[in-house]
């Protein structure tokens, strides 16, 4: 250790770095492993069976890593609740430029980035003088992403909240819109759809164009979670 001291004192004498503080580099490797294990689980267990996204589910990962490790290297006393608060604020104006980030999306990307968040700030120092530690146990980081986890899985199960799917469509028949034909309204729509319909709105109504603006709600596992079903206009490709 004596010899460490050495190098790590020649070292910070020569150019300002120092070879290896054991203490911080194992802290270190404990979060960032705790918080690739979060995030992953969050990003690939409960996003992307749903999302099907593979763009996002890396994005996620790839940014909460670079966050983490962005407030883990800053220095202490410089990161504080304003700088903290200063990244959300960044990445909450902040839109992607080729779309704009559906609503799900940008909950987990708030979601990761706050798990990174916490994992990068959660270290412990040791005051010798009044001889106590002072900041967060492992215990308190492990039960922290735990929550993020169980928040995550709330989130997406259907057990706690039954929801449908929705759909707008464009409709070239309007002479079925009236309240009295409702019942074959939906059973064309299902017909044309192939979706068992649990119930429609009516939106904006072109009489010139015999067309209108449909939502359609329905009930189908395998689209819970699309980003596009609430989508009224195709998009420039």
């Amino acid at each position: 250790m004596d010899f460490l001291n050495d190098i790590n004192y020649q070292l910070g004498n020569m150019i300002g770095l120092t070879l290896l503080d054991p203490q911080h580099f194992i802290s270190l490797v404990m979060r960032f492993i705790i918080n690739l294990i979060v995030v992953t689980i969050i990003a690939r267990g409960f996003y992307f069976p749903r999302g099907h996204r593979r763009d996002y589910m890396f994005i996620y990962i790839l940014m909460s890593m670079s966050i983490f490790l962005l407030v883990s290297l800053m220095e202490g006393d410089g990161m504080n609740l304003g700088a903290a608060m200063g990244l959300f604020a960044i990445f909450g104006i902040m839109r992607f430029r080729t779309e704009a980030v559906p609503i799900r999306e940008m909950t987990y990307l708030f979601m990761l980035i706050a798990v990174s968040v916490v994992n990068a700030l959660g270290r412990a120092e040791y005051h010798p003088k009044a001889d106590y530690w002072d900041g967060f146990g492992l215990v308190t980081i492990i039960f922290v992403n735990l929550v993020f986890i169980g928040m995550a899985w709330l989130f997406e199960s259907s057990r706690l909240v039954t929801s449908s799917c929705s759909k707008y469509i464009k409709y070239d028949n309007v002479s079925l819109i009236a309240p009295e034909k409702r019942d074959e309204l939906i059973a064309d729509l299902e017909k044309r759809t192939g979706l068992k319909i649990q119930r429609v709105e009516i939106g904006l109504v072109d009489f010139l164009k015999d067309a209108c603006l449909i939502r359609i709600f329905y009930d189908e596992p395998a689209d819970r979670g699309n980003s596009i079903e609430e989508m009224t206009k195709m998009p420039r490709l």
